[in-house]
Parts: structure tokens; C-alpha cells; sequence
């Protein structure tokens, strides 16, 4: 050692052989000088120069006693030890033993409020043995919401401080640390809330009284403009609330404990719903039938059933959102028992719709919207009278999320579109999922909680989400509106010279459609503008079509028939079916394998017996109309070894089409030429919206199961849904092929030109979805497939009137959006500000609310009030000192 006198007085001739791993330097004292200096710092890691090296030891080893109750440096004359002198407390340095003496003298507190008093948070308020620094469970709450740490990890993280070997006996505080910070948690929430200034209490809380509101949402009495309730038609839209629905399986809950053992200390206070309501409500409405689906998408949401929930006792959890800034909404979160079911949704929507009161415009976006609106009305008048909302003065739009829009039928694509419906500007109703993104890393640690626990540990990293939200606000509405303005700008270039250039040569029909979209704007039960008015061609229209020009001819006396049941459409119509069902029995033959039952054999041999019946009936009838097939059947059958008989779906059947590929001098009629070529037609029209519907639901559902699936056998399930997509993918393709063939065959005796602009070659490349582009293309470069760009309708002149409508009402819908998002921002800013201001003279009352307290406690209340309104404050200037040039900029309206 190099130094022989401790530095610590000049008085001390102690040998000097201690020093403070927390400490500044690397000095060492002696005995004594070291406990002296260490009163004010007894949580310090204290080291012995012992046997030529250092070893660990601690302050209570070295005799300080802490006493509390009185200044650090004050004597007590009526010391009490703690609970067998066994005190344990832990900061963020490790876990340190401790010799604390309460103050025992006849004003002396309760030995909970002394240790409060030192900024420890007792374990328990009964002879406490433990606590934890006020600096290690903010260091800890921070934590946990930035890494998602669990209480355990920092627990072991603690013990590892303490003792990296593992050769001390750690007493064991983890369970202890578990109460610690659940009641840090509830305490702090109350703190941030004003609850320790109302003089009724924290029993006064009132349901979704301690939420984060969102600032740029408008909060009647708070931020929204005198007499907005009076405002017109044209401007109402602005001040509409948007919400957004969703449901998170990540965020289950295994069965364990109970609400009576694990109550939460959060009774509907913040964002999760009061428990004891919620769960009598479903008791009480469990019975009621579920709605079915007449959607698409409901292929997709069904994948949520296949969630197991043995051993769960939630197997998700469902909230609604502020669609626009991502806040989640006050009372509304709670879990769901199986499945995404309406009844849950139906509860947290009129929960929090609470809330909402006042509000007039309300656009709820919900990726089942098409489904879940049908009947919400008639839902709530079964439910209780609190829950009912009045439906009379309200404006109430239900929209589908963008991203999940894709998969639905066209119907909802252009019903329910946020880039279609006036007033939405460029919102896309994805905001849960966002937000799922933060919470999602907490699942694994919650899912193992009592159901109290697991409740106000979401609830408060739902709160710390919020805040985080409104401290960015400055930033995230700038990004936008400066984003936003050359978009505007530019969309409303393109829009004047495509409405220019119609006018010249269009204008009255531009007339037309200005009108029929401005009345669907003002009522969405009119005619959609967006909705093509020309009809698709498919196989069914072109058999009625053909049926009823039969019927025509029958009744001129014209019977061109030489059967009495089967005319020449029906014989041709009816070959074209017989091959769709042999390329299925082959396809379902080929999924067989080698290991199959004898009852699926049995019903595939059934099934082959019943084709070759209607294959042997069908060639009867087809000799009659088609004379030369009967020698060219002979002379393959002549020519075949008995030996190796067709199998059935091996059969050619010799339709037009493909006569002349084995007999070109083969004679066929015209008319039944004319007849397999409108109905190839129909079936390559079908086919490719078949394509079309099966990729998208293949995109949503691949999406759908990479966020939302988790575990083996879920994810077994999904694939196998996914598979049989992928499956139909595939069998619409080779329907397309064979229907191009069929064309190609007989565009040469029917003179047919044009044909191959329409249908194209469908090449194996092409068949992919909407997002994706060709291999090695990224985003930037993508190209669209040919097959979302073809034609699915007749005439062309109507297809060109019709797409021209359409196109002209898509460019004003997006100029439209565009201002209506530089408009919806400005307001917002404006919003915000009147928030914060509104929210600092708030807390500026909450000061003064509490009477009759001792100076100490009136002081603090008061100036931790006052603080929270300084905060307010300084944030207000902060943002309006971002925006204001950006605002100038951004004031020029664009009238459409």
C-alpha cells in the first residue's frame, strides 16, 4: 500500500485500509474516518484491503448505525432497532444489510413514514424488514419501460452487484421487490393525476380519471373553439374523433391466481376497464348468437380461434385507440376469452365512448368494421342504459384500416376506405397495431401475472406510451405537415389538368360525376361514384345470356337442337364443366399420398365413377353435334393399348377448341365455335378474379400471421389455412391457362383480333401479389403485375367512360385527403396548445384544493402542482416556437 496515514483529518492516525467503490477517487481511509464519512451515503460498497487484496465488506460490518426519524448528524435518545436488526435495502448499486434504528420518542412518527421520510419505500408497513431507495424504483420504472425488463431480471441484476461469485448467501428479496414497485406504480399514477390534491381522496377517483388524454384530440372544454358545435357542414369534419379498434393475441394471460387473491389497485382508473363490470356484462351477454360474416376477411380474423386457450385465462386483449396520434383511450383495454369476439369490442367501444361525450363527428376505424357495424345499434339496446350512446345528433363513419382493407371483398374496399370517405385526411386506422409494437416485449413477463398485477402493470407502461406521446407531439406533427403540404400541393396539380383536360372534352359527364360524388360525400346510402357501373363478365352471365337467346329463338319457332334435353350451348357449357372437374379429381388423386385411408380412397373412386358416367352420357350427346369426333375416337381407341386404358381424367373430350389439334381437317360448327369462345372468355375473366382475391387474402393472411401468431401449434393451423390459399392460388392460374388456350385455338377460325391485349400470357412471374414486385426489384422500381391491370368488364366504350369516372373521382379523392391533412394538422397544432394551457391552469387550481395541512405538506403539494404546470407550459412554448414557420407556410387553403 502506498499510503501509511489516512487523509481523512488531521487528527486521524488510523491505518488507512478501507475505501468507497461509489465514491470519487480512490483514496483510503481508516476505520472510523470512513463510517464518518459515509452517514450521508450509507448505501455505499465498501472494500477491505485484507491479505493483500481486497474484500468485500459492508457499513453495518464496519458499526454505522443509520437512525432515522432525525437529521443525519442528530442524536436519538430513544433509538428502536428494526425488526431483529435484520434490515435489507436495496438501490441501484446491489443489495446491501443494514443497522437501522427507528426514531422510538413520544412525537415520533410511524417507522413507515421515517423510512418514507429517507426516500426508502418500505416492503410492508408491519415491523418492515426490507425497502427500496425512491432511486432504485424510478431507475427501475424507467427501465422497464424503455427495455421491457421484468422484475425478476433487475432482481438478479441486483444480486449480481451484490455478489458476482456466488459464493455469498443472498438473502432473497425478489418477491419483496415485486410489491415494491406494484405499489410505486399505483402510488406514482395517483401522483401524476392530482389525486393527492382532490381533499375527497383517492376513493374519488372516477373511472379513466388517471389516462393520458391525447392533446391533438378534440376534448370538449378543453381545447376545442367557442361555439364549435354550431359549426357548418363544411367545417364540422374538423373537430371529429378518431378511433381506432384492435386486438392483441400476444398479450395473453396464463391461469393462474385470481381476482380475490390478486385484486388490482387500479379499479377502472385508467386505461383497462373496471374488472367486476366488465366480467358480470359478458356473464350476462355471453349467451348472445354470433353474427356471420359475409366478408372476405373474416378468413382472416377466424385465424384468432385457432389460438389455443387451454391453460389461458385471457387469450388476448382488445383496446380502441386514437386512430390519428396513437393514444391509447381511457377504460379502454380489457381481455378477451376466446377470440376476437363482438361482445368484448362492443363493451371497451361504449366504455370509452363514455369519454367521448359532447362530440359530434366520430369515425371508428375497425379491420372487421364491415361486420362488426351492421348491428351495433341493435347490440347496445341490450345492453345496460350506461352504456348506450345517443345516436340522434351524431355523425358516425366506420372505416377499415388500410393495411387490412385489401383483403376484403371490393364492396368494403370502396365503402369503407379511409382514401375514399370525405374528412379522413391521410389517416390509415392503423395506429393499434403501432402501439402493439412497444407493448408487445412486456407479453412474455405479464402472461406468467395474477390478473391484478398484470392489469396495473400494463395500464402503467400504456401510461408511460402516452406520455412519451405527448412529449413528441412538437416533432411528429411538424414531420407530418411538412410532409404533407407538397403532397397537397402536387395532388391538387394533378387533379386541375386531369379535370381540365376532361372538361374540354367531357363536360358534361364531368358535371355527372362532380355531382353523384359530392351527393354519396353528403349520404353514403346514394350510388358509390367509385363503384363500376358496367357489368363483369363471368361464366354464369355469359350461360344466362346464351339461355336466353335460346329461349328468343324457341319462341320465333327456331329450335336448333338435335336433343331433347341438351342444346348446343348447354352441350358446350357443359364440357367446359366436365374438365374443370377432371383437373380437380387429379389435383385431389395427386394430394392423396401413399398413406391414405381406405374411407378418403373410397370417396375419390366415388367420385371417379360418377365423372365417368357423366363423361360416357356427355359423349353421346356431343356426337350428335360434332359428327368427326366418333372417327377420331375410333381410331385412337384402335390405336391404344387395352392395356392402358384412359383414365378418367385422362378423357379428352374434343370441344372445338381442341379439334382441330388432333384432326386439322376435322369439320366443327360455327355456332358451337362462337359458344366455347364466349365462355372461355367468361372463365379466363373469372379465373383471373379469382387470382386476384386468393393473392390478397394470401398477402393479409401471411401478414396477419407474422404479427399476431405465436407457438407451434398455432402457427400449424395458420400454414395449413395458407396453404389451402396457396393451393387455390395455383389452381386459378392453371384455370386462366387453360382458358387462354381454349382462345388461342379459336381466335383463328373465328377471326378474332385483340384478344392477347386483354388476356395476356400468364407467365409464373406474374402471378403475385399487389405490393410485390418481379425478383430483385425493390420498392422504388417495383412494377405491377398485368393481371391487377386488366380489363373485367364488357363494351369497351363503357369501360372506358366507366374507368375514366372512376379515375377522375380517385384524383379528386386524393387531393381532397391531402388538404384535408394539411387542415386536420393545423388544427391539431392548435389543439395542443389549447391543451397545454388548459392543463397548466388546471394544475394551477389542484394547488390550493387541499386546507388544513402542516406548512411542510401544503408547501409540497403546492409546488409539485405548480411544477406540473410550469411543465405544461414550457411545452406549449416549446411547440409553438417549432411550428410557427411551418404554419405560415401551410395557411393557403385549396378549394376542390
Amino acid at each position: 500500500m502506498c499510503a501509511e496515514v489516512c487523509p481523512g483529518s488531521s487528527e486521524c492516525n488510523g491505518y488507512p485500509e478501507y475505501r468507497c467503490r461509489d465514491c470519487f477517487g480512490t483514496a483510503l481511509y481508516c476505520k472510523d474516518c470512513t463510517v464518518s464519512r459515509h452517514r450521508e451515503s450509507p448505501l455505499h460498497r465498501i472494500q477491505h484491503w485484507d491479505d493483500r487484496h481486497f474484500k468485500c465488506t459492508s457499513l453495518k460490518d464496519l458499526g454505522l448505525r443509520i437512525q432515522l426519524g432525525h437529521p443525519v448528524w442528530g442524536i436519538c435518545y430513544n433509538p428502536s432497532p428494526a425488526f431483529h436488526d435484520d434490515f435489507v435495502v436495496l438501490d441501484v448499486n446491489g443489495v446491501h444489510q443494514v443497522a437501522v434504528d427507528f426514531c422510538a420518542c413520544e412525537i415520533a412518527q410511524s417507522p413507515t413514514t421515517q423510512l418514507l421520510r429517507a426516500r426508502w419505500f418500505p416492503a410492508t408497513t408491519t415491523d418492515p424488514k426490507t425497502a427500496a431507495t425512491f432511486r432504485l424504483l424510478h431507475h427501475f420504472h424507467i427501465l422497464t419501460f424503455k427495455s421491457k425488463a421484468s422484475a425478476f431480471e433487475v432482481w438478479q441484476t441486483l444480486s449480481r452487484l451484490t455478489d458476482n461469485t456466488g459464493l455469498s448467501a443472498l438473502k432473497d428479496r425478489y418477491e419483496a421487490l415485486l410489491r415494491m414497485v406494484r405499489k410505486w406504480r399505483n402510488i406514482t399514477l395517483l401522483k401524476r393525476f392530482g389525486r393527492g390534491h382532490d381533499p375527497a381522496g383517492i376513493n374519488a377517483t372516477l373511472q379513466g380519471s388517471c389516462a393520458v388524454l391525447c392533446p391533438a384530440c378534440p376534448q370538449p372544454g378543453k381545447n376545442l373553439p367557442q361555439g364549435w358545435e354550431d359549426a357548418p357542414p363544411e367545417v364540422r369534419w374538423l373537430y371529429g374523433l378518431f378511433l381506432a379498434i384492435d386486438a392483441n393475441f400476444r398479450l395473453a394471460r396464463k391461469n393462474v391466481s385470481s381476482d380475490s387473491v390478486d385484486p388490482g389497485l387500479s379499479k377502472g382508473w385508467a386505461y383497462f376497464v373496471e374488472e367486476h363490470g366488465y366480467k358480470m356484462f359478458l356473464q350476462d351477454v355471453s349467451k348472445q348468437p354470433q353474427e356471420k360474416s359475409t366478408c372476405v376477411s373474416h378468413n382472416a380474423v377466424n385465424l384468432a380461434e385457432t389460438k389455443n386457450s387451454c391453460g389461458l385465462a385471457a387469450t388476448g386483449a382488445g383496446t380502441v385507440d386514437c386512430a390519428r396520434h396513437n393514444f391509447k383511450r381511457p377504460c379502454a383495454v380489457g381481455d378477451l376469452q376466446k377470440g376476437e369476439k363482438y361482445i368484448n369490442m362492443d363493451y371497451l367501444f361504449f366504455s370509452t365512448m363514455q369519454h367521448a361525450k359532447g362530440l359530434v363527428t366520430l369515425n371508428v376505424s375497425y379491420d372487421i368494421a364491415c361486420q362488426w357495424s351492421k348491428h351495433l345499434w341493435e347490440r347496445m339496446a341490450q345492453y345496460p342504459n350506461w352504456m348506450h350512446v345517443e345516436r340522434g345528433d351524431k355523425i358516425m363513419t366506420f372505416l377499415v384500416p388500410k393495411f387490412h382493407l385489401p383483403a376484403h371483398i371490393f364492396a368494403c374496399q370502396i365503402t369503407y376506405s379511409h382514401n375514399l370517405v370525405k374528412g379522413m385526411g391521410r389517416t390509415d386506422g392503423e395506429a393499434p397495431e403501432r402501439g402493439w409494437a412497444n407493448i408487445n416485449p412486456v407479453a412474455t413477463s405479464t402472461r406468467e401475472m395474477g390478473p391484478g398485477s398484470r392489469r396495473d402493470t400494463l395500464d402503467d407502461h400504456f401510461c408511460d406510451f402516452n406520455w412519451k406521446k405527448v412529449t413528441n407531439l412538437g416533432i411528429s406533427l411538424l414531420r407530418k405537415l411538412k410532409g404533407a403540404i407538397p403532397e397537397r400541393d402536387q395532388h391538387q396539380r394533378d387533379f386541375d389538368e386531369f379535370n381540365e383536360t376532361l372538361i374540354t372534352e367531357r363536360p358534361e359527364e364531368v358535371q355527372r360525376w362532380k355531382q353523384g360524388v359530392e351527393e354519396w360525400e353528403a349520404d353514403m346510402s346514394a350510388a358509390n361514384p367509385f363503384n363500376p357501373t358496367t357489368a363483369n363478365v363471368t361464366q354464369a352471365s355469359v350461360r344466362l345470356t346464351l339461355s336466353q337467346e335460346e329461349s328468343e329463338e324457341l319462341e320465333r319457332g327456331i329450335n336448333n337442337s338435335l336433343h331433347n334435353e341438351v342444346s348446343p350451348a348447354v352441350l358446350i357449357s357443359s364440357g367446359i364443366g366436365i374438365e374443370e372437374e377432371q383437373h380437380r379429381l387429379l389435383r385431389d388423386l395427386l394430394a392423396l399420398g401413399d398413406h391414405a385411408t381406405d374411407l378418403q380412397r373410397s370417396k375419390l373412386q366415388d367420385r371417379t365413377n360418377v365423372l365417368q358416367r357423366k363423361i360416357e352420357q356427355w359423349c353421346q350427346v356431343q356426337v350428335l353435334y360434332m359428327p368427326s369426333v366418333a372417327s377420331i375416337r375410333t381410331a385412337r381407341s384402335s390405336s391404344t393399348n387395352t392395356s392402358n386404358e384412359e383414365k378418367t381424367y385422362e378423357i379428352r373430350l374434343f370441344l372445338p377448341s381442341q379439334l382441330k389439334e388432333h384432326a386439322p381437317d376435322a369439320i366443327c360448327d360455327k355456332r358451337l365455335c362462337q359458344f366455347e369462345w364466349k365462355l372461355r372468355r367468361a372463365q379466363a375473366f373469372d379465373a383471373l378474379n379469382d387470382l386476384r382475391r386468393h393473392l390478397l387474402l394470401r398477402t393479409h393472411l401471411y401478414k396477419f400471421k407474422n404479427i399476431n401468431i405465436r407457438g407451434q401449434r398455432a402457427n400449424t393451423r395458420a400454414a395449413a389455412v395458407i396453404g389451402k390459399v396457396e393451393c387455390n392460388v395455383i389452381e386459378a392460374g392453371e384455370r386462366y391457362r387453360r382458358a387462354w388456350t381454349g382462345l388461342n385455338y379459336l381466335c383463328g377460325t373465328l377471326a378474332e383480333d385483340g384478344w392477347q391485349t386483354i388476356f395476356p400470357i400468364l407467365e409464373s412471374a406474374h402471378v403475385r401479389g399487389m405490393s410485390e414486385g418481379e425478383a430483385g426489384q425493390s420498392e422504388g422500381n417495383r412494377t405491377l403485375s398485368w393481371i391487377w391491370k386488366a380489363q373485367g368488364v364488357s363494351a369497351t366504350g363503357e369501360v372506358l367512360a366507366d374507368a375514366l369516372r372512376i379515375e377522375w373521382c380517385k384524383a379528386r379523392a386524393r387531393a381532397n385527403r391531402w388538404t384535408e391533412e394539411v387542415q386536420l394538422l393545423l388544427e391539431e397544432m392548435r389543439r395542443v396548445r389549447e391543451f397545454l394551457s388548459w392543463h397548466a391552469t388546471w394544475w394551477d387550481e389542484q394547488a390550493g384544493r387541499r386546507t388544513g395541512l402542516p406548512d411542510a405538506e401544503s408547501e409540497g403539494i403546492k409546488g409539485y402542482a405548480k411544477r406540473q404546470a410550469s411543465l405544461r407550459r414550457n411545452l406549449q412554448i416549446t411547440f409553438n416556437d417549432m411550428w410557427v414557420t411551418t404554419e405560415s407556410s401551410a395557411t393557403e387553403e385549396v378549394q376542390l
